[in-house]
């Protein structure tokens, strides 16, 4: 289902922002992050995720005009008819940011062959469509940017994020090609690789548990958006918000596989424990 609110204002010629997966979590502080520097926008997410609240917050805060379009992004079709519809709106955008996704912390064999095709969809599929429509829409602006949200996940192997990670590493390589491709136009193509973000309650409880270099590393998402925008707008190839989280990717290149696999297996033992902490919690309010 395609349910938008098209404004009779017209946005074409002014600085507009499409924003995937706007409605919670990084997409939501980057909505607003981008609404605070006057920049109008076109937002989607999946029909019932508070979308149409966003949207009002967004424009009685930052006096801006907001299109938003609750759709399931999984679906090519949409993807398509989100473009059309911005056409037929006469509306020019020249900010992409592919921030859709879906998440997991889960062995293998616990996800279903559905969620795996699900997310793979989302996660590599999509934001490759949106781009190539992206690329494809008229517009006269000077400048355009393009930011992809990656991840550190996608950097390293890490159990328990064995799909995650590797559609995270598909938008890496994909990106900096775009990028090379894309040098000599006016197009600007960044990659966003963050660590960990607290952007849902049992994430919370999951990076609480977190020791030492690992625990710094875990950001708020209102300050990974703000240096997100920030270095999309300054042209950066690669966004890495907070100093530990470059400090632990340039270390990473350093260290030998084995002492990685022992970080790694530490780390696991204390999120295994907070998962049992916070399932019990979970059970015990719901007594």
């Amino acid at each position: 289902m395609l349910t938008s609110n098209l404004t009779t204002k017209k946005l074409m010629h002014t600085h507009v922002a499409i924003i995937t997966g706007a409605s919670k979590g990084l997409g939501k502080f980057m909505a607003i992050e981008m609404g605070s520097r006057g920049y109008h926008l076109v937002l989607a997410a999946l029909p019932n995720t508070g979308l149409p609240q966003l949207a009002q917050f967004l424009m009685k805060n930052f006096n801006i005009c907001v299109h938003h379009l609750e759709m399931d992004l999984t679906n090519v079709n949409n993807c398509v008819a989100l473009f059309q519809s911005l056409k037929e709106s006469g509306i020019e955008a020249d900010i992409l940011i592919n921030n859709a996704g879906i998440g997991n912390n889960d062995w293998f064999d616990e996800k279903n062959i559905a969620f795996y095709a699900k997310q793979i969809t989302l996660n590599v599929t999509t934001p490759v469509v949106l781009t190539r429509l992206f690329i494809a829409q008229p517009s006269q602006a000077k400048q355009r940017y393009i930011l992809n949200v990656g991840s550190l996940g996608g950097m390293f192997i890490v159990p328990k994020k064995g799909v995650y990670g590797a559609t995270k590493s598909f938008i890496r390589h994909f990106t900096r090609s775009l990028q090379m491709e894309l040098r000599r136009t006016n197009i600007s193509v960044s990659l966003l690789s963050p660590g960990g973000i607290n952007t849902k309650p049992e994430l919370l409880v999951l990076h609480d548990s977190l020791k030492g270099i690992s625990r710094v590393t875990v950001l708020e998402p209102e300050e990974v958006a703000k240096k997100a925008i920030d270095g999309m707008f300054k042209g950066k190839k690669e966004i890495i918000p907070g100093t530990f989280n470059r400090i632990f990717v340039w270390l990473n290149g350093l260290l030998p596989n084995t002492i990685q696999e022992m970080i790694i297996h530490r780390n696991m033992k204390n999120v295994l424990k907070a998962r049992q902490i916070f399932t019990g919690c979970h059970h015990n309010i719901g007594k």
